[in-house]
């Protein structure tokens, strides 16, 4: 092939790829913004203390409820269907705003979950901290949040009816 000819075929991909780019602008996955506060809320069913809802707001809630606050670079494509995808995953393993759709004993589980992740430093995730520095928690929040969890989840385990064996899990 010659160098023309290679030219050429470089800047119909250039060109395609510049098409595409455009085009996938227009597609945007549905937002996670729900402006209503749903009865089974996790601050519907429970007490949470001001400062712990405001560390919950900063740091867990825009991938962990149904309320998202977006950052500009949420419109550009492919970032959207990322963000998308990270946000839905968030809220598969953990729903504040759906938490009491969860037994009473899942709900004691979860929530203990929560603080071993704080504690191990897995939660919030880097990637979220790298660009949301306000979700970077302080040694005395992440502590006041690992309690909050701790302590939730033993009155609810204490009043909690025991989960039906799960005849999968061995």
């Amino acid at each position: 092939m010659d160098k023309s000819k290679v030219k050429s075929l470089v800047k119909k991909v250039l060109i395609g790829l510049l098409v595409v780019l455009i085009v996938i602008q227009f597609i945007h996955p549905t937002p996670n913004a729900n402006a209503t506060i749903s009865d089974k809320d996790i601050t519907k069913l429970y007490t949470v203390p001001d400062s712990v809802q405001q560390i919950l707001n900063k740091a867990c809630y825009d991938c962990h409820s149904n309320n998202t606050r977006y950052p500009w670079y949420s419109k550009i494509q492919p970032v959207a269907w990322w963000l998308n995808d990270h946000i839905t995953e968030g809220k598969r393993e953990l729903n504040f705003s759906e938490f009491g759709s969860r037994p009473l004993a899942k709900q004691a589980k979860k929530l203990k979950k929560c603080a071993k992740e704080m504690e191990e430093g897995e939660m919030p995730l880097d990637s979220y901290t790298w660009i949301h520095k306000d979700a970077v928690l302080t040694p005395a929040e992440k502590q006041m949040l690992m309690t909050w969890f701790q302590t939730l989840s033993a009155q609810i385990a204490a009043v909690a009816p025991p989960l039906p064996p799960n005849p999968e899990k061995k």
